[in-house]
C-alpha cells in the first residue's frame, strides 16, 4: 500500500474513469461506518465528485462535519486493487444535474427507455454535487 497526500496519479486517474463504484463514508455517520455505494468521477484538479439529492442525510452529516472518504476497488477477476481518497467535501449545488448525466451515460445504457426514464427522473430531482478535495490518497495494486 502507498499513500500520497492528497493528489491522484495518471494512473489513479486512469482506474477512476472506469464505471466503478465507489464506497462513500461521511464523518457524523454511525460508528462504526456504514459506506454507501455511489457512483463518481474524478475531476481534472484531482478531487472526487458525485451527486445526491439535496435533502438526504448525507448532506445534513456533512454540513456538520465536512470529512468524507471514498474507496474504489477493481471488479473480482482482476488483480487486487483499490484507492481511498479522504478529505474534507464541499456541498455545491451548480454543475449537479450535468454531473448526474455524465454519470448516467458512464453507468448506464441510456438507450434502454427504462434507464432513460430513470434519468430523466433524477434529472427532474433536486440534486447537489458533493465534492471531496483529497489530503490524504492511499492506494493498493497487486
Amino acid at each position: 500500500m502507498s499513500a500520497d497526500p492528497g493528489s491522484l496519479t495518471i494512473e489513479d486517474r486512469e482506474f477512476l474513469g472506469r464505471p466503478l463504484y465507489g464506497f462513500l463514508s461521511v464523518a457524523g455517520a454511525p460508528l462504526p461506518p456504514q459506506p454507501r455505494p455511489v457512483w463518481f468521477e474524478a475531476t481534472d484538479e484531482g478531487a472526487i465528485q458525485l451527486f445526491t439529492g439535496s435533502d438526504t442525510l448525507k448532506v445534513r452529516r456533512l454540513e456538520r462535519d465536512p470529512r468524507a472518504s471514498i474507496v474504489v476497488a477493481a471488479p473480482v477477476g482482476e488483480r487486487e486493487r483499490w484507492i481511498s481518497v479522504a478529505g474534507n467535501t464541499t456541498v455545491e449545488t451548480e454543475g449537479a444535474h450535468d454531473l448526474v448525466a455524465r454519470l448516467a451515460a458512464r453507468y448506464w445504457d441510456l438507450e434502454d427507455p427504462v434507464r432513460a426514464g430513470e434519468l430523466e427522473e433524477m434529472l427532474a430531482a433536486a440534486q447537489v454535487r458533493l465534492v471531496i478535495h483529497p489530503d490524504k490518497v492511499s492506494r493498493f495494486t497487486n
